[in-house]
């Protein structure tokens, strides 16, 4: 019978052949095995598990990331699992506000949002002086609208907001929760209320973040449970607006319409801010931050090349294009075709497992169209 190690290790092992090693998830789980008071790798596996389900979400990787996700549960125990990443979301928390704006300022692009996001966080700190000297401060809902396209930094950039205003003593907890149509909508009449209500107060003192929150509302002539939604979630804006941030986040034109579903909706937000395309430059430096967190090299060539790719890709007008989520696909294509170069080599440097060149560009416009665009 194979124990919980043992699964522990064939999940990990699986993982190594899809993607060819680069993340050695393997010598992860070894390391853990042989060192379970090691908790901050243990928090680095899950969360990388995690950012990998959030965009894999629909395509074969993902039951490969939730066996390993489930086995790592049931070697180290769900309390002790539990307890671990309760403690290193306490060492988020503990960044100073200063911290966390160098954080924002380092994301590559996003220039207007981080403009935005730092009068926000300025508004908020002369309020806390005002408070301070017994002055009263405006009633402003601090829910918010993010529209753009996908893989613009929406979700990240809600995720240091959140951390920012519970240093600011805005939020209890400081917590995060991403939630869709499907965890708000119940399958029968009259349960969705509960269930909006129930994530509600999961959500309070942190940051509660919709997106895609049109499609609350995609079906409105027909779909009595999106508008049972959206009437309770209006009211808890309003109802639990002293200990909680709601975000709504989608493609702008169908977040223009959502807002004009219920004549109550867009009065409960305050602040709306636009995430535009990145320029091919930043879609270039995505691309070398990610090679760089690997230990990947570009050479020049291969940069002209990818830059070229993709200004066409943006001059193409794509109303759909995923940016973010673009490039990382583009990436994970070279450094698997990088692997199979390589393999055809009887011996191979470190360098050359390091570098990615001009010819590991070759891509299936139909593969990326069915992932991205």
């Amino acid at each position: 019978m194979s124990t919980s190690r043992d699964k522990l290790i064939c999940s990990a092992k699986k993982l190594d052949i899809y993607f060819g090693k680069e993340n050695n998830y393997l010598d992860k789980v070894n390391n853990i095995i042989e060192n379970h008071t090691d908790t901050k790798s243990v928090a680095e596996l899950y969360k990388s598990i995690f950012l990998l389900q959030q965009i894999n979400k629909r395509n074969k990787l993902t039951p490969l990331l939730k066996d390993l996700s489930d086995n790592l549960a049931s070697f180290l125990g769900y309390t002790y699992l539990f307890d671990t990443l309760e403690k290193e979301l306490s060492h988020q928390k503990k960044s100073s506000l200063d911290d966390l704006l160098v954080e924002l300022n380092q994301l590559v692009g996003l220039e207007k949002v981080k403009k935005e996001v730092n009068r926000l966080i300025i508004y908020q700190k002369i309020q806390s002086k005002r408070k301070e000297y017994g002055l009263n401060i405006p009633k402003r809902t601090l829910h918010m609208a993010f529209m753009g396209n996908p893989g613009t930094g929406k979700t990240t950039v809600a995720r240091i907001i959140g951390r920012m205003y519970y240093q600011l003593g805005l939020l209890s907890k400081g917590h995060f929760m991403e939630v869709s149509r499907t965890d708000l909508i119940a399958g029968y009449q009259g349960q969705t209320a509960l269930k909006v209500k129930n994530v509600i107060e999961k959500a309070k003192g942190g940051v509660l973040f919709i997106d895609e929150a049109y499609s609350i509302t995609e079906n409105e002539n027909t779909d009595s449970y999106g508008r049972e939604c959206l009437t309770e979630l209006t009211k808890a804006l309003e109802d639990s607006r002293d200990d909680l941030i709601v975000i709504v986040a989608g493609y702008t034109e169908p977040m223009n319409h959502f807002f004009e579903s219920n004549p109550g909706l867009k009065s409960r937000f305050n602040y709306f801010i636009n995430f535009e395309n990145y320029s091919s430059t930043e879609l270039l430096d995505i691309f070398e931050t990610l090679a760089r967190k690997d230990d990947y090299h570009i050479d020049d060539k291969l940069k002209e090349v990818l830059l070229n790719y993709l200004n066409e890709k943006l001059e193409s007008n794509l109303a759909n294009f995923s940016n973010g989520r673009f490039v990382r696909n583009l990436y994970e294509d070279l450094i698997m075709n990088q692997a199979v170069r390589l393999n055809q080599s009887e011996a191979v440097s470190s360098k050359e497992l390091t570098l990615l060149i001009k010819d590991d560009f070759c891509i299936d416009e139909n593969r990326s169209s069915d992932i991205d665009l």
